[in-house]
């Protein structure tokens, strides 16, 4: 199934600096899926708590055999080898990696622990910038998409979301 994660870090953990993190995520994601796409980084002022440092953000297309609870078990884990303990943390606030499954083929799922497409995509320029990079590398085949996704992220022109260098 095609899979796109979305990445998010504006804490460094250890020695590593946030986009040291996304690079380590993408290996730890890379261990129980195929990775086909990377997008570029993007730095984005944080939403929601918005007293804390930028976010680094980036989406990851990947192919995976499993269910979508078996991916959220196993992105959970790999943000928890990347400093994050969920029981410490402010909701939106600061946090050493956040992985998120955005798409799940065409999936739809809505449970306590998981909503699929996730509830927020279309809110976050955060997200749709990366997404729709992604996307255009193979244009033909995802014209629906990009034409819907693009159409989310016209509205949200007030939101500050750079590509990094």
């Amino acid at each position: 199934m095609t899979v796109f994660l979305g990445l998010g870090s504006n804490r460094a953990y250890g020695n590593l600096s946030c986009n040291q993190l996304l690079e380590k995520a993408i290996e730890g994601i890379g261990s129980f899926s195929t990775v086909l796409s990377v997008s570029s980084v993007y730095r984005s002022a944080a939403m929601y708590v918005t007293d804390q440092e930028d976010f680094h953000n980036m989406v990851v297309k990947i192919e995976y055999d499993g269910s979508p609870e078996s991916l959220l078990e196993k992105t959970q884990a790999v943000e928890a080898s990347l400093g994050r303990d969920r029981s410490m943390e402010i909701r939106f606030g600061p946090r050493s990696m956040d992985i998120d499954i955005e798409i799940f083929g065409d999936l739809k799922v809505k449970t306590p622990d998981l909503v699929i497409p996730h509830e927020r995509i279309c809110e976050r320029a955060f997200v749709l910038k990366p997404l729709l990079e992604i996307l255009n590398k193979d244009a033909d085949k995802n014209k629906e998409a990009i034409s819907f996704y693009h159409s989310k992220l016209q509205g949200l022109e007030d939101q500050r979301v750079e590509k990094e260098d």
